[in-house]
């Protein structure tokens, strides 16, 4: 069963001064009801996907929302205050039941659910996996933090995914591991388990911040020091970068008391725990970490590949620096990367991979251009709603890297 639990942790903001914020997670399914259901089968998931008109609960979860499952678990993504929703289900006597929480991105709003499919009313459609003539209304409650779910909610199914979202390979890349510890997730971002949350938050890809420690283990960090926004109170601060893995280990823990991850530890993760299809690289150290990196990428993908999996694990280049580094090394264009340089400088590291700033535009002729070199583009790091909606529905870009996958989720499945 998922368990949620109340998290206090530090937000350092932007004035500087460190304010504690109180984020209770509720706990779902306390009387271990879903226990007694069947799993639904992986005809029965997708029978269900697609995007669902709201008809009670508009106030909080707007006009539609999208069902989209993550293996065991359904997701719900909503555009109102870049909301979505986890929920478990299963069947009995021809019901499907759903227990699960609720949530807001852009505030610390959250909320248990509890809702169901009788057999009339689309149960039994989706248990024979069904589709001629598809008819689904969804009936619960929800309610706000830990209380009760006693507000009406109820979502009748409108159409399935459109072809278009189905054939195309989109990438929902979800930022520092699938999301920041300014959103109040109840994990540290770069942490292992902030990358055990992305499916469910709506991303089928992640970026995170490479580091290289003193002896030369990369890790998994964003700043360039020990900080009150990144880690708890600890006996050692200044460059993280000069301290060993193992000092690291033992004496910081992230925010939300987990270790930092060695790179190999993250990917290794991401290939044996996740159904994820793109990690993005993103170096950050002020040391030429590309060999030590470069290894740890071909020996993952070497597994991937080994077990059929679909993963592609790319070196992320944001600086000119890193772009040299890159092109000092043994047959660097044969290296999976990814620049977010000029177009020149994507082609003289053959990367597979574009990816300029949200701010300069969908840039439709630079990505066919990428496009028609068998490269594929994507955009960084975009955010505000109303941009989202113009990329996905006016740009051509592959992918979209986001600090909220839940809101790129829903215009994206949403799209005709």
């Amino acid at each position: 069963m998922i368990k949620y639990f109340s998290i206090l942790f530090i937000v350092v903001l932007l004035t500087a001064c460190n304010q504690s914020v109180d984020i209770e997670y509720p706990e779902t399914d306390q009387d271990n009801f879903l226990a007694q259901t069947t799993p639904l089968s992986d005809v029965s998931k997708q029978t269900m996907e697609g995007v669902y008109e709201v008809l009670n609960g508009n106030d909080y979860f707007g006009d539609q929302v999208v069902l989209k499952w993550s293996g065991d678990l359904l997701s719900v993504f909503t555009n109102k205050d870049v909301g979505f929703m986890v929920m478990e289900g299963g069947s009995l006597d021809s019901i499907i039941y759903f227990k699960g929480y609720w949530r807001y991105e852009v505030n610390t709003e959250t909320g248990l659910m509890d809702f169901n499919i009788t057999s009339l009313e689309g149960g039994r459609n989706i248990l024979s996996g069904d589709t001629s003539n598809l008819q689904i209304t969804i009936r619960g409650l929800f309610g706000n933090d830990s209380n009760s779910p006693n507000q009406e909610f109820v979502i009748k199914y409108l159409r399935p995914f459109s072809e278009k979202v189905k054939q195309q390979d989109f990438y929902i890349l979800a930022h520092r591991g699938g999301g920041r510890n300014s959103d109040y997730l109840p994990a540290s971002e770069n942490s292992i388990e902030m990358i055990s949350l992305a499916e469910r938050l709506g991303a089928n890809g992640i970026e995170i911040d490479v580091k290289l420690t003193s002896d030369d283990v990369p890790i998994l960090y964003h700043d360039p020091d020990i900080n009150l926004r990144l880690t708890q109170k600890s006996v050692i601060w200044g460059n993280i970068e000069d301290f060993t893995f193992a000092q690291l280990r033992t004496f910081v823990k992230l925010i939300h008391g987990e270790k930092i991850p060695s790179l190999e530890e993250a990917l290794t993760f991401v290939l044996e725990n996740t159904q994820l299809k793109f990690v993005w690289l993103d170096l950050k150290s002020d040391k030429n970490e590309i060999p030590a990196v470069i290894e740890i990428q071909e020996k993952i993908l070497k597994k991937a590949h080994s077990s059929n999996r679909d993963l592609q694990i790319v070196l992320g280049i944001p600086a000119e620096e890193k772009a040299s580094s890159l092109m000092q090394y043994p047959s660097y264009e044969e290296i999976p990367s990814l620049c977010e340089l000029t177009t020149d400088y994507v082609r003289q590291l053959n990367s597979l991979y574009w990816a300029p700033r949200w701010t300069l535009g969908t840039q439709i002729a630079s990505v066919e251009t990428m496009h028609s070199e068998g490269r594929n583009a994507f955009v960084w790091t975009l955010d505000e709603p109303v941009f989202v909606e113009t990329f996905i529905r006016d740009g051509a870009f592959d992918g979209i890297l986001t600090n909220y996958p839940a809101l790129v989720a829903y215009y994206h499945y949403t799209r005709q």
